[in-house]
Order: C-alpha cells, then structure tokens, then sequence
C-alpha cells in the first residue's frame, strides 16, 4: 500500500496543480473560443480518469482496452466543441461583423459545466485511486460507493490543494478578504477527519480544524464591524458558506458519533460547488451596489444562526472526542417510532437536551469563550477609558472562571457523583434557592451568595452581574455583536423596548420569570428535603428552568438579535438573574452623571443614546434637566461614557459617595470640554442674545464615535 501511495501522490497533485490552472484560466474565460479549450481540457481530464475506473473496476485486458477506447472516444468528441468555437469566430471576423473579442453567449452554463467537470474529475479519482491503492470502497449502492469517494483521501485531499492553488494564481483578481477567506476554506477541507482512519489523525484533524474554523468566525465577525457596507456577491457567499459550515458540522458530529458520513460528503460536495462558482467569476465576489448588512435584518440572522450551529454540533464533537463517546452515550435518545404526535414529542425532548447539554458543556463555551472573547479582546484595544477597559478585562477572567473553571472542572472533582447541570457560574445564582441535589447541603452557600452578589450590585451597580460575573455580556460586548445594536432602533420588535420605562411587555415578561423562578427552587427544596418528587422532563425542576432559559432560549434570543435587539435579556426582562440584580440595583449608588449639563443642553450628536447596548434612548433628556441619569435597566457596560463627544460622562457609585462624605476629591473636573470653556453657557448666551439682538452660537461639530 505504501508503494501505491507513493506512486500515486505525485500523479495527484500534478492532476491538482492542472485542475488549478484550468480554473483560473475559467475565470479569465470570456469568449466561446477560449471557454470551449477550458470545457476541452476539463472533459480530457474527465475521460483519462473515467477510463482508468473503467480497468479498475474489473482489471483485465478487456477492460483496459474499453477504459482506452471510451476515453479516447470521449476526447474526440469533445474537441468538436473547440473546432466549432473556432470555426464561429472566424466565420463572423470575416463578414466584418465584430469589433473585438466574440462574447460569450450564455456564461451560467460555462460556470455551471466547469464545476460539474471538476466534481467528476474528483469523484473519479477518489474512486479510481483508492481502489488502485488497495483501500476498499465500503458499500453495495451507488450512494454509499459515491460518499466513499467524497470521504477518501484522494478527494479531500486534492481538492484542498486545488483550492489553495487556485486562490493563490487568482489573488490579483481577489479583493484580500476574499483572498483569506478561500484559503480558510482550503485548508479547513485539507483537515478532515475522514480522510483517514488513523486515530491520531482524526484526533489532531479535529483539533486543528476546530481551531481553524474558530479563528475564520473570529476573522469573518471583525471584518463585518470593520466594514459596514458588503458587496452583495460577498455578503451572499458568507451566508452560504456558513450555512455549509454548520452542515458540515453536523456531518462531523454524525460520522464520529454513528458512523454516518453521508452529511459530511453532501457538505464537502456543496462548499466545492460554493467555491469554484465564486472564483470561475470572481468580479461577482466584488461587483454590485454595496449595502449596509446593519440594515438587513435577515442576512444578520443568517450569519448568526449559521455559526451558532456550527459551534454546536463542533462543541459537541469536541466533547465526545475527549469523553471518548460518553458525552453520546449520556444523551437521551427516545426512540421517533409510532404516531406522529410520539414522534413529535420525542424529537422535540432529544433536541433539547442534545441542544442544552451541549451549550453547557466544558468545550463548547471554551469555544464560545475563545471566539467572542476575541471580538471582547478586539473592543479592549480600541477603549480608551480606562474604567471601562478595567471591566472588560473583569469581564474575560470572570468568564473563564464562572463559565469553564468552576462548573466543568471544579465542581465535577468536588461533586463527582452530581447530576449534569448542577454546576453554574455563580452557584445558587442561576439556579435560584433549589440548585438540585445540592440544596440542602449548601443552603447557607447559596444564601451567601445572594447576599454577596446583591451587595455589589448595590455597591457598583446592575454591571456586577450584567456585564462582569454573567457569561452573556462576554457575547453581547464583542465588536461584531456589540455593532448589531444598531437593531434596537431598527427592528419593529426591539423598538417596543427602547427607553428606561417598563411596558407592558416587559412587566409580563419579568412576573412570568419570577414566578417560574420561584415555583421551580420552592419545589426543588422539597424534593432534596424528600417532601415531595417532582420532576419536569426528567430532571430536577430547577435544572429543567436553568436549561430552558440559559442552554436553550438564551441562545435562541441570541441568534435573534436581528429581530429582538441587542442585550435582549436586558431590554425584554426574561433573564431571571438580571431581574434580581435589578431589584438590588434600585436601592443602590450606581448612576450615570455628566460633569456640565450646559454640554448636553446643547449637544446635537445624541451618540450616547445611539451607543447604548440596551436601548436607554431617553438618556440625554435626563442628562439636561438632572445632570444625571439612573435606570434599573442600565447594566453599565460604559458604551455611553466613551461614546460621547466631550468626554462629559462618568460613571457615579459608592466610591464617589464616600469621596464626598469623607471630603475627598472626587468628583470629575470637566477640564477636557473645549466647547464648554469657549462658548458661554446658555443661560449667559440667552441674556446676551436678548441685550445685543444676537443668535446663540452653535455647538462646534464633534466626530461621531
């Protein structure tokens, strides 16, 4: 096997380098002569290869004289097509019709031949090579022989090559994201786990993969906040290569966990459609109008949705890589037989534990960690203010301690034998009173708990635990995420929840919460304390009320934010945590104040309403009259602070307060406010407008943040 290997590498990759170059000479394609060579040389290659299977399917001298004929058949045939291009061009130069090149007539169907030549110059070689190596093709159907081709190294690894090859000879046509974008994709399919059943292969392909694909989101999500407005050639092959990317993810998770690689093939099948369309006609990548993705609602929660599955089914393979398949074998899997109502039920039940024990898991928000901290990282960099940056730091390390350390690591060493889902961020905080098995052991704990944690909410503010100790803000504060709220303003949803006042909405929201929240500890307490047996979906009820909110509808409101706003476990009040931490914050310090009021009064820019992630749009209003402005919704995330113009903004708790009690400076000198010290107040300009029959001047323009 080693020899045939050897002997056949070189033939592969000198078929990839020529595949390559066909391509590029596709993309460069535009009159019927020259698309007519490429179809030429495509269909040779198709013919060679379709000959070779021919033999290897029943080696014999019979075979290989009909493998020779039908190939030499197939290319005579084939340059009729070039003979007729060419007669074509000459015929209309000589009756003086053309000023230039030939067109070409219908391009779709060129693109469209070009990419169905090469997928079965692939499958062919996949096919032929590996049963020439002495690898057997595993199945009886044409649809086992055919994912058998897709999956074989011959495939995956040549079509990898092919890839880079081809980004690489079309660079100069291919604006740089782009560029980075289809080399991620050529190495990320170099990488496949199934390309060879060595265990250590498939161990590192995993590894590496995960991690190449994590840094492509990471990529593709700083990109969007740098560049606002997106071709529509781009913006759409972002969408539909996400879209494969969580397929294929899926078709990962389904080949290690069942043996099934028939949904990783059709992915592996559908991006090398993706890829070759783009780059046959790469102007298309870079043409168009450009529009704004903030003003696209849909295209938002596809790219969203999109990656939010792929890091599920890769957070779950991840895991059952490392639990060496235990993670799949602790998944409830009722079985989707008898009426369609059973089956129903019992997909629904297998989906939302496969769904919530995922999203719990150690890896997956590791992942979720690395990639939006990153974005968090990106935001650091740019942040000025110095408090701000302080609480996005806070905010990372409390993150990798409350979302990985203590829950997936700690806890399970001190309580090895406790059910899965026990362990939370803050324990007690998240699970209310209840916490499951261990309520009536760590009844105190959990008491302290609240007791801590509301007494730094009163300290400090709402921000303790809206955008320090609780995983969400790490998702909602990264660049990429944080630009989307944008959609409070724009989504006819989320513009039901702007400003600081409680609707309706909210007010329903928030008592449905609360009482849940209550009914779910009181009967968790009472079960531990063995008064009572009660359990919903087979758990304790407080494990059930923490994996509906926070594994499940926190990530479907996530997803959504296109629809729903950003921050909307703030803004909508369904997050039970944030509801308690605002009733603590109601009674406490924490406050926003400006340093000058005449500065806001005249202020026109209104940026830190437009920068407030929860909406607060009623913000400079308060500002004007009070000087300050306080709202039980406000999480402290400082967006505001350094979005204003005039660095007029701090924020007000108890270190200010006890500054003042104890006589000690504290509060901010508004000495780097220009407009302030040059132009008079608006009380002196009123009066000196009313003496000399002048117009107040206006505020000097600042640049938006």
């Amino acid at each position: 096997m080693t020899e045939a290997w050897l002997a056949l590498a070189p033939i592969a990759a000198g078929m990839a380098a020529a595949t390559a170059y066909l391509i590029k000479w596709a993309a460069e394609a535009r009159t019927p002569l020259r698309a007519a060579t490429v179809t030429f040389l495509l269909v040779m290659m198709v013919a060679m290869v379709g000959g070779a299977a021919l033999y290897f399917a029943d080696p014999g001298t019979a075979s290989l004289v009909d493998g020779l004929w039908v190939a030499s058949a197939v290319m005579s045939v084939s340059v009729v097509g070039v003979f007729l291009a060419f007669l074509r061009e000459v015929q209309v130069r000589q009756q003086g019709g053309l000023e230039g090149p030939l067109p070409l007539k219908h391009p779709r169907s060129f693109v469209a031949s070009v990419i169905g030549l090469v997928l079965a110059n692939e499958l062919l070689m996949g096919w032929t090579f590996q049963v020439a190596a002495g690898q057997a093709v595993v199945g009886t159907t044409w649809l086992n022989v055919l994912v058998g081709s897709v999956n074989s190294p011959w495939f995956l690894f040549t079509m990898a090559a092919e890839m880079v090859l081809t980004a690489v000879l079309l660079r100069d046509r291919l604006p740089r994201a782009v560029q980075v974008v289809l080399i991620a994709q050529s190495l990320i399919m170099g990488l496949s786990p199934p390309a060879l059943s060595y265990s250590l292969w498939v161990d590192l392909s995993i590894y590496i993969a995960s991690a190449a694909m994590i840094v492509l989101f990471v990529y593709l999500m700083e990109f969007l906040y740098r560049h606002r407005e997106l071709a529509p050639g781009f913006s759409t092959y972002i969408v539909r290569m996400l879209s494969i990317y969580a397929l294929m993810m899926a078709g990962l998770y389904l080949w290690f966990a069942y043996g099934s690689a028939a949904v990783f093939a059709l992915s592996v099948v559908l991006e090398m459609v993706l890829f070759f369309h783009a780059v046959v006609r790469p102007e298309g990548l870079d043409g168009g109008p450009q529009a704004t993705w903030q003003l696209r609602p849909n295209w938002a929660f596809g790219v969203l949705a999109s990656i939010f599955v792929a890091e599920v089914f890769m957070g779950a393979l991840l895991d059952a890589q490392v639990s060496g398949g235990a993670f799949v074998t602790a998944l409830p899997t009722l079985p989707l037989a008898g009426n369609s109502l059973t089956v129903l039920e019992n997909a629904v039940y297998n989906g939302f534990w496969f769904l919530a024990l995922t999203t719990g898991s150690t890896w997956f928000l590791a992942m979720m960690g690395t990639e939006m901290g990153a974005l968090v990282y990106f935001k650091f960099r740019e942040t000025r203010s110095r408090e701000t940056r302080v609480q996005l730091a806070l905010m990372m390390g409390s993150y990798g301690a409350f979302a990985v350390f203590f829950p997936s690591i700690y806890y399970a060493l001190v309580f090895p034998s406790a059910a899965s889902g026990t362990a939370v961020p803050v324990l007690g905080w998240s699970m209310g009173i209840g916490s499951a098995p261990l309520a009536v052991s760590v009844f105190g704990v959990l008491l302290a708990t609240y007791l801590v944690v509301g007494t730094l909410t009163v300290l400090f503010g709402r921000r303790v635990i809206c955008s320090v100790f609780c995983t969400a803000p790490l998702m909602y504060q990264g660049t990429a995420i944080d630009s989307m709220k944008s959609f409070n303003r724009s989504s006819p949803l989320a513009r039901k929840y702007l400003s600081s006042r409680f609707s309706a909405a909210y007010s329903a929201t928030t008592s449905v919460v609360m009482v849940s929240l209550v009914a779910a500890s009181v009967l968790s307490y009472l079960d531990q304390a063995g008064t009572l047996a009660v359990t919903i979906a087979g758990v304790d009820p407080t494990v059930f009320l923490f994996a509906l909110y926070f594994s499940v509808l926190w990530y479907v409101m996530f997803v959504t934010i296109p629809y729903t706003g950003n921050y909307n476990c703030v803004t909508m009040g369904w997050c039970y945590t944030g509801t308690i931490a605002q009733a603590f914050g109601r009674i406490g310090f924490f406050r926003l104040k400006v340093k000058d009021r005449d500065v806001c009064r005249r202020c026109t820019t209104l940026d830190c309403a437009k920068a407030c992630p929860v909406g607060l749009v009623d913000m400079p209003g308060h500002f004007r009259s009070k000087g300050e402005f306080r709202s039980s919704k406000c999480c402290g995330v400082g967006d505001c602070v350094g979005a204003c113009p005039y660095g007029n903004m701090y924020f007000y708790d108890v270190r200010h307060w006890l500054r003042s009690k104890l006589g000690l400076p504290g509060r901010p000198q508004p000495t780097p406010l220009p407009m302030a010290r040059s132009v008079p107040s608006v009380r002196a300009q009123s009066s000196a407008g009313r003496t000399a029959g002048t117009v107040p001047a206006p505020l000097p323009s600042a640049p938006r943040s």
